[in-house]
């Protein structure tokens, strides 16, 4: 590990420290949540809630490419911090080269699937016969030609950042971004014929998530002299205890991702009931409402390798103060979203779509939604805490709790009692109840750890 990195994790002052891996990630997550809005963006300018509708359903699919990406780039990248702190860099060059094969073996499979079963996949997520065309066209280009560079991509950026190279990793994620937001009305308005614009968004957006792979794999190839870091065949097979590592923490990270899929996809089906206006609506609060949550990501992704390598490292306070300095910073943010939002949800809905309806639907969707932001930052929080040190069934457990226990029955109860509007209210009872538990659960879970830590010198990876 270079020497300018080391001091990151050990020396350098907690709040600076934080800064320094969090700050460059935080912003190639809003570039990246930028141009996922800018899909929206651009096909809302064409007025046409059905298209609006079919990029909003298929977007689930895009978020199991992150559950595939953070199986092995959360769970390999923690286990690297972890494996650097406690001196043993010949152990994360194997982990490293195994999570990036992992991945594009997952992937490419996750790709066929899609494109043997299209159809009924995308009529099971609450496509109608106005919109599963327009979905078709965005998966295949965006999940089945361009789903492993996408994930290869997320699985790079996850393992620089677990050494220190949060820069790197932060610059291929936003040229990606960048270029996709150029690309986007190019592809849509002047390469391809009107009523293509669906289609052209996700050839732009293929494409920039292929150069940002290529950028990523460069970078890796210029610090090949200075990192821990392999990309070799040769190193792919790690031992049997750091490959169940890899999946014990990264199982929870994916887990949680897919069952946000799952609970998004089950929203959209039961909104799906009341029109497409209620689905392209509730489409563009979820693009609204990625503004905090990609900055929890990239606060919590900024704040793990510091958590997991002071950890393994021993040092249990310096843990525990980047872990307090990342909480901190999450919740203020939160509430400044919240006042952000109430005061103006109908400019931010009408940015997306002119369509009176839809602003109206989505003003008031978006007004309740983000009451649930402090609680969701703080499970967030809790849960990548939790991966940090390596803690995966812990984790696993609250990520079960927060979208498959608590969430997803909640939507049913909700909209029997309450109807459309119950749909929307679920999200905050169900963070709300699962904040409540994983405080309870941690605090707990904490303290015994700390004892346990105190009492035995020896760590486990």
């Amino acid at each position: 590990m270079m020497t300018e990195n080391k001091k990151v994790f050990e020396d350098m002052p907690v709040s600076k420290a934080l800064a320094t891996l969090a700050v460059p990630t935080i912003i190639s997550q809003l570039i990246a949540m930028i141009y996922n809005m800018a899909d929206t963006f651009y096909i809302g300018s064409t007025r046409d809630p059905y298209k609006v509708a079919a990029v909003s359903l298929v977007f689930v699919l895009q978020f199991v490419l992150s559950a595939l990406s953070n199986l092995f780039g959360v769970g390999g990248g923690s286990l690297i911090s972890r494996l650097l702190g406690q001196k043993q860099p010949e152990k994360a060059k194997e982990v490293s080269a195994f999570c990036f094969y992992g991945s594009l073996l997952v992937a490419a499979l996750f790709s066929l699937f899609c494109l043997l079963r299209m159809e009924p996949l995308l009529l099971l997520m609450g496509a109608s016969g106005n919109t599963l065309g327009y979905a078709s066209d965005y998966v295949l280009w965006v999940v089945v030609i361009g789903g492993v560079p996408t994930t290869l991509s997320m699985t790079l950026s996850h393992l620089l950042r677990s050494e220190g190279y949060a820069k790197q990793a932060s610059l291929g994620l936003s040229i990606g971004g960048v270029l996709n937001i150029i690309l986007d009305p190019l592809f849509m308005f002047v390469l391809l014929p009107p009523g293509n614009e669906v289609k052209g968004a996700a050839q732009a957006t293929m494409l920039s998530n292929l150069i940002t792979l290529c950028y990523l794999s460069f970078a890796f190839y210029r610090l090949r002299d200075k990192t821990v870091l392999s990309l070799s065949i040769k190193h792919v097979l790690p031992e049997k205890q750091y490959i169940r590592s890899i999946f014990m923490v990264g199982l929870p990270s994916a887990l949680s991702t897919m069952l946000s899929c799952l609970a998004s996809s089950t929203a959209n089906r039961l909104t799906s009931s009341f029109g497409d206006i209620p689905v392209a609506a509730v489409g563009v609060v979820k693009k609204i409402d990625m503004l905090p949550m990609n900055v929890a990501m990239g606060l919590c992704q900024g704040m793990m390798p510091l958590v997991a390598y002071n950890y393994a490292a021993g040092n249990y306070q310096r843990m525990r103060a980047f872990s307090h300095a990342a909480r901190r910073t999450g919740i203020v943010f939160a509430l400044l979203c919240i006042l952000l939002y109430q005061l103006f949800a109908k400019d931010l809905v009408r940015f997306f779509i002119n369509d009176e309806e839809t602003i109206a639907l989505g003003a008031q969707f978006i007004r309740i939604i983000c009451l649930s932001i402090p609680f969701i930052i703080a499970n967030f929080h809790i849960s990548f805490t939790l991966q940090a040190m390596g803690k995966g069934p812990q984790a696993l457990l609250l990520s079960t709790c927060r979208q498959g226990l608590i969430y997803i029955p909640l939507l049913f109860i909700m909209k029997a009692l309450f109807g459309l509007y119950g749909i929307i209210c679920a999200q905050l009872i169900a963070e709300s109840i699962t904040t409540l538990i994983s405080i309870i659960f941690y605090q707990k879970l904490y303290r015994r750890l700390i004892v346990e830590q105190t009492d035995s010198p020896e760590k486990t990876a």
